[in-house]
Parts: C-alpha cells; sequence; structure tokens
C-alpha cells in the first residue's frame, strides 16, 4: 500500500558556519530528524567512497554511485529508505553490547545523535558510537569471527576503518577514537586511535573537491530545469509498508 507525496522543499545549504564541531545531542541516530541531519552531507561512514585507502581520490563506479546519491539528497531533500540486512540488524545489537562491555570496564560513554563540522568552507557530518570523556570517542564494529581473530592477532585496526575513523575525529575535534571490534562469544579488542594530519589532509582534499563537483553539477540541473527539455513533474509515492 502506498500513498500521494508531494515532493519535499529542496535541500538548502547550511546556516553560515559556526566555526567547530556542534554536537547534536537532542535526536538519536536512525530517526527521521537524524536523516534529515545528515541529508545531503559528506559522511564519515560514507568517506571511503571517495577516498581510497591509500588516500588517492577514487574515480570509479562506487564513487560515482555516492556522488549521485548525494546530489539527488540536495535537488530533492529527500532520503530514499535503505535495506537493511542481517548483518546490520546484527550490528546494531553488537554496537550496544561493545559499549556496554566497555563503560563497564573502562570509562563512561555518551550517546549523541550526530556532530557537524563546518568550518573546511563546507559541512562534514559523523554519527559517533559514543563520547568519552571530553577528548575521546567510541568507534564499534560488529564482525564475523574470522575477521574477529585477524584482528586480535594483528592488533591494527582494519583498512576499511582507518578513514571512517579519521573522518570521525577530524570532525569532532577529538583527540583519540578508541575503535572496538566486538563478536559474540570471543574477546573483544580496543585499539587507541590518535589524529593523523596526512590522512586528515587528504580527506579535507578529497571532501573539497568533491563539494566543487557537487556544486557544478547542481548548477547544469538547474540550467536544464530552466531549459524548454522535456521535463515533466511527477508526485513521490511514499511506502508505507515493507513486501518480502
Amino acid at each position: 500500500m502506498s500513498e500521494a507525496a508531494t515532493l519535499p522543499s529542496a535541500w538548502k545549504p547550511r546556516p553560515k558556519p559556526e566555526r567547530g564541531p556542534k554536537v547534536h545531542d537532542d535526536i538519536h541516530q536512525g530517526s527521521e530528524q537524524w536523516l534529515q541531519l545528515r541529508c545531503g552531507l559528506l559522511t564519515a561512514s560514507e568517506m571511503k567512497h571517495i577516498l581510497t585507502p591509500t588516500l588517492k581520490i577514487a574515480s570509479n563506479e562506487k564513487e560515482r554511485g555516492h556522488f549521485y546519491h548525494i546530489l539527488a539528497q540536495r535537488i530533492t531533500g529527500y532520503v530514499e529508505p535503505a535495506f537493511i540486512g542481517y548483518d546490520m540488524l546484527r550490528g546494531q545489537d553488537d554496537e550496544i553490547e561493545a559499549r556496554d562491555h566497555y563503560a563497564a570496564n573502562y570509562m563512561p560513554v555518551k550517546t549523541v545523535g550526530f556532530i557537524t563540522n563546518d568550518e573546511f568552507g563546507f559541512t562534514l557530518g559523523y554519527s559517533p558510537d559514543g563520547l568519552v570523556g571530553t577528548e575521546g570517542l567510541i568507534e564499534a564494529k560488529s564482525r564475523r569471527q574470522k575477521f574477529q581473530i585477524e584482528t586480535i592477532i594483528e592488533h591494527a585496526v582494519p583498512d576499511e576503518y582507518v578513514i571512517q575513523i579519521q573522518t570521525g575525529l577530524l570532525v569532532s575535534k577529538r583527540k583519540w577514537c578508541d575503535f572496538i571490534s566486538y563478536c559474540g562469544g570471543m574477546p573483544m579488542v580496543t585499539i587507541e586511535v590518535e589524529p593523523d594530519p596526512v590522512i586528515q589532509e587528504a580527506i579535507i582534499e578529497a571532501a573539497t573537491k568533491f563539494e566543487a563537483r557537487l556544486a557544478e553539477k547542481l548548477r547544469a540541473y538547474e540550467d536544464r530545469l530552466a531549459s524548454k527539455a522535456r521535463l515533466i513533474p511527477t508526485e513521490r509515492r511514499i511506502e508505507t509498508e515493507m513486501f518480502t
């Protein structure tokens, strides 16, 4: 069953920067308010799509897909529903378990919804798994046991999470992040990570170029709308039920 809905108003740039991180602790991650707050923004969890592990600006199908994903959100102000698979569902529960174990064994953790930072000439966003004191963060990952064994042995943050953690530190301006690797039934691993100026400089460079391209394509879209192209307005249908 579905119902017709008018197109939401287009994404608008955020107000003038407050210069530095802003913690949004009045919203819950995954809520409608959280989705709208991060709509059209580059975020830490998705920075891997535009910057490779070798710190090269990405130019591939995933990067192009993410580019138009963000551009579409800026044009429509709408965040399309995303499929939630088994790993994501397991991860939601495991993140809570990991945070509770961390708080019981190390330090108290404060949960917040989102952090934004406008000091780069544009806004970057980050959804931390928790804040620790005034200087720390935690980033918890639910892992399959084969990966957990590798992390225990190597005692290093896996490559696929390095960019996300460094972006989170960059956005939040925190001094350290405890990376938590969790797999139920196995030892939980905690690895401290500090800001890396080289990686963070690469993140800013990649994000700056990405934002410039977004602005260029947004102007091209607006020019196309103003032209005599054969474009017919339509209504968006919002699905109210999921079918398997």
